[in-house]
């Protein structure tokens, strides 16, 4: 995440690290330099997250093995650092070393926000400009020398999700039923399962501890919200918040036999949920706290009920997970989710809500609510400024003491 900060750093072995402590230098050949040109702003509804994935996708095709990506030009402006560090953290997935953001006056107003002193920062400016490494987006700017160019309009990012086995196979939201059903009947591989059209549709009910259950292809059984790339976000947790308030208000509840999970990026996002008060709406849909780090993402989500377990394994179920991770590789998540898909927190909701990924959600509700009313997405999902203003409000639960206590 540090890239996102303007600061390069990447993982290495633990005999390169060693040596390193020890003062000894390290040999590497001179990566090449993508660089990744970024205009426009990004659309009422789309997240941080469907922005990663895009860029994924993009970097996954132009090849960046090895190379670092340096982020540049105006649409920088639009992205908070938190935006900047959700796609720096996704590096090991689009295949670079690094994907970097140098420092311009949004990351000085995060520093400050998150309690480093004035002088400090104004050290840190005054250093970067010196060095002619500070972005001024006032000042004439020539276009950089890179070994190698993408661009990108934000405005062109699109609500989507990725997989059902790779991190990088991005589907647009509208796109999802038609392409699941292309993943059923395709043969087995990447983006298909080998299901015949006449099976692709068959339902399987059963008793769940007294109570009609069903199951199917792409049935979601699995919906967490987790990992560090995205519960690091406040953005993209408090959308998930606001979801979960709506979709509860409207009378929207998720069914037992999925089992959801929320494993915050840190202490701060549990506080700031808190006082916001959309923490317990996360909880009265089944989102309970299960603890700090690697969890459903790296495959400890615990086991699925016994009864759901059997169901799945008997009729040969393609069954769903839906997660806010960075990875989804086959058997990644769990041994009975065949299918597994990367997605931001709000659409995690969303899913499990649904209880399917065999859904077009412009056309089709997510469930019915209150007074039999079917809901759709776009009754539960919140706008722009919904979450803009929540998240000022979210800020002040950081405060000195608290930043004191985490460092």
């Amino acid at each position: 995440m540090i890239n996102g900060l303007g600061v390069v750093g990447w993982g290495v072995g633990g005999i390169d690290a060693e040596a390193a402590m020890l003062g000894q230098p390290m040999s590497m050949v001179l990566p090449g330099v993508v660089g990744f040109k970024l205009h426009g702003t990004l659309r009422d509804g789309v997240t941080a997250t469907d922005l990663v994935l895009t860029v994924t996708q993009m970097l996954r095709k132009h090849g960046v093995v090895g190379k670092f990506v340096e982020f540049y030009g105006r649409g920088m402006e639009e992205l908070a650092l938190a935006d900047r560090t959700t796609i720096a953290n996704m590096a090991p997935e689009y295949g670079a070393t690094v994907g970097f953001f140098p420092v311009d006056h949004i990351t000085l107003e995060y520093l400050k926000m998150t309690g480093r002193e004035d002088e400090t920062v104004s050290t840190i400016e005054a250093y970067l400009r010196a060095n002619k490494m500070f972005v001024d987006y006032n000042e004439p700017k020539i276009e950089p020398t890179y070994s190698s160019y993408i661009e990108l309009d934000l405005g062109d990012v699109e609500p989507c999700i990725s997989g059902p086995k790779r991190p990088h196979d991005r589907v647009t939201l509208k796109d999802m039923k038609t392409d699941w059903h292309a993943c059923l009947e395709n043969k087995i591989g990447f983006k298909g399962y080998g299901i015949p059209k006449d099976l692709q549709n068959r339902v399987v009910k059963f008793d769940f501890h007294g109570r009609t259950a069903e199951l199917k292809h792409g049935t979601v059984v699995i919906a967490a919200i987790t990992s560090c790339t995205n519960t690091s976000n406040p953005t993209v947790m408090i959308a998930s918040g606001l979801v979960a308030k709506k979709a509860y208000e409207l009378g929207l509840e998720v069914k037992p036999w999925i089992k959801t999970s929320l494993a915050p990026g840190s202490g701060v996002v549990t506080k700031y949920l808190l006082r916001s008060g959309l923490l317990k709406y996360l909880s009265d849909l089944g989102f309970n706290l299960v603890g700090y780090g690697c969890t459903t993402c790296i495959g400890n989500s615990g086991d699925l009920d016994q009864i759901v377990a059997d169901e799945i394994t008997e009729n040969d179920i393609i069954a769903v997970a839906v997660l806010s991770g960075n990875r989804n590789f086959e058997g990644r998540i769990h041994p009975l989710t065949q299918a597994n898909y990367l997605a931001s927190p709000p659409l995690v909701v969303v899913y499990a809500l649904a209880g399917t990924v065999d859904i077009n959600f412009e056309e089709e509700p997510i469930g019915t609510g209150k007074g039999n009313r079917p809901i759709f997405l776009r009754d539960i999902w919140p706008s722009s400024e919904e979450v803009s203003e929540v998240s000022k409000f979210s800020w002040k639960a950081i405060d000195a003491h608290h930043i004191a206590k985490v460092e």
